[in-house]
């Protein structure tokens, strides 16, 4: 999202054949053949649906759109393109918030939800092989008499291999970690249009320490070294119980400190959420909630009906004695959904502040130890800078979001905005942390991932990318 910012970099690799023109009408008759002429479309409206995310960065559509209905079609399809010099943009749900679907340099837009199949359920193995188009809500609808779920959460009912290629979290993260810790295996469409599987075709072993880990360099890939058309996943058991609360705090300080205390006491919290006085204000106006508007966790405990009231019972010691409330309890299912929807819609409840304006969220994660220090010097620079910027995180992994309210007419404002996300990150950056903890790189933190990473880290990275990917036409213009 930080593109608005900056200026374009040069990317590293030959651009002159890509994008100049539209689709020769050899290259889209080709497509036509493959998938079939009622699953490709060149129509603006359709492309222009394919080239916006969730971010504010302005539309830019691909040249056609195709709909693959099988790997093969999507593998002959890559050939075509590659053959060609024609970029490819994977596409799911179009959920992310980094720019990560923008087809910057024209290209064919790869939307994967036609193939939308569960291929294996093992229950015995507790893991799960998923097509594309399967996504997060949908699995765990499929998965409901088994006893089995995927715990996964970033909000958004994203596509699962979506999810693993933005190497997505959410609030579940501090217990059950996140899609790069939750994927076993990967079916991927490399530029060429040849297929690899990262762990093995059709391996789902629960750990290996055979060759390299295939599988994680293509997790937060951000569909720029290939195609993923199949994932296997962790699933776990349902808990007996679960029980959602909500205490408030009287500074940030405070909430941060028994945070990092809850942890510390190896209390096995599956939910931790942190938001601020002016969060917990929007979310009170936009879900009709009158929660009091101060530092305030969201909970959640998990286990059987006697660990939760023992997690309940060593957390509330340890609230009580950073000066927390009472909790304010969500038992049943009904209320805790209720509760959780609400810190879900977060990101509409702060644009919702400012009717009209565009909304910026940062991403850094930090170290646990750094997080109260962090929090509190951020919400000290948004007060001198004069910006309007909720916070909301996943305390639990050290992970939060600062919403910033943005009019992008208003330049002064716009500028005062640059300069708050580029100490925000940069801040992260200097306590050991990352400048992105679920969201991505996408189009606008390239500058910070250099940075982060330092030049032989990404040397390393644009060799992998040359290897795989050596005409730059896989989501040209994203991470590196």
């Amino acid at each position: 999202m930080q593109r608005v910012f900056r200026k374009r970099r040069r990317f590293p690799f030959p651009m002159q054949q890509i994008g100049k023109r539209g689709l020769h009408s050899n290259v889209i008759e080709a497509l036509k053949a493959a998938t079939g002429t009622e699953n490709i479309s060149t129509t603006t409206a359709v492309r222009e649906q394919h080239g916006k995310d969730e971010s504010c960065h302005s539309c830019k559509p691909p040249d056609a759109v195709v709909w693959p209905q099988n790997v093969e079609q999507v593998s002959r399809m890559a050939r075509i393109c590659f053959e060609n010099d024609v970029p490819i943009i994977p596409f799911g749900t179009s959920t992310g918030l980094e720019g990560g679907i923008l087809a910057l340099k024209g290209g064919v837009c790869f939307n994967l939800t036609k193939m939308d199949q569960i291929v294996e359920l093992n229950t015995a193995d507790f893991d799960v092989t998923v097509e594309p188009g399967v996504t997060r809500k949908g699995l765990n609808n499929y998965l409901r008499d088994s006893g089995l779920w995927f715990p996964v959460d970033p909000g958004a009912d994203a596509s699962l291999c979506g999810m693993a290629a933005t190497s997505a979290s959410g609030t579940n993260a501090v217990r059950y970690g996140t899609m790069r810790e939750n994927v076993i295996n990967l079916e991927v469409v490399l530029a060429d249009g040849r297929i690899v599987h990262t762990a093995g075709k059709e391996r789902r072993f629960r750990k290996t320490s055979a060759g390299y880990n295939m599988t994680n360099l293509f997790v937060g890939s951000e569909g720029t070294l290939g195609i993923i058309t199949k994932t296997t996943l962790r699933l776990y058991g349902i808990p007996e119980s679960m029980v959602s609360a909500v205490c408030s705090f009287p500074t940030v300080q405070a909430a941060m400190d028994c945070t990092v205390q809850i942890l510390q006491s190896c209390i096995p919290i599956a939910r931790i959420e942190f938001l601020d006085d002016v969060m917990v204000d929007a979310c009170n106006r936009y879900s009709n909630l009158s929660y009091a508007v101060a530092s305030t966790l969201f909970l959640e405990f998990h286990g059987t009906d006697r660990s939760v009231v023992e997690q309940v019972q060593a957390t509330e010691d340890i609230v009580k004695a950073n000066s927390g409330s009472d909790f304010t309890w969500a038992k049943d299912q009904e209320t805790r959904n209720k509760l959780w929807q609400a810190r879900h819609n977060a990101w509409y409840a702060a644009r919702a502040i400012r009717p009209g304006c565009e909304g910026y969220s940062t991403d850094v994660c930090v170290p646990l130890s750094k997080l109260p220090e962090i929090i509190v010097t951020t919400k000290e620079d948004l007060v001198r800078s004069k910006l309007t910027g909720p916070i909301v995180g996943h305390v639990g992994d050290g992970n939060f979001h600062c919403l910033v309210m943005m009019d992008t007419q208003n330049e002064d404002e716009m500028t005062r905005i640059k300069e708050f996300t580029n100490r925000l990150a940069r801040r992260a950056l200097a306590m050991h942390g990352t400048c992105t903890g679920e969201h991505g790189i996408g189009l606008g933190k390239r500058q910070l991932l250099a940075e982060e990473i330092g030049a032989v880290g990404m040397k390393v990275m644009k060799d992998i990318k040359a290897v795989l990917d050596p005409k730059n036409i896989m989501n040209p213009g994203k991470v590196v």
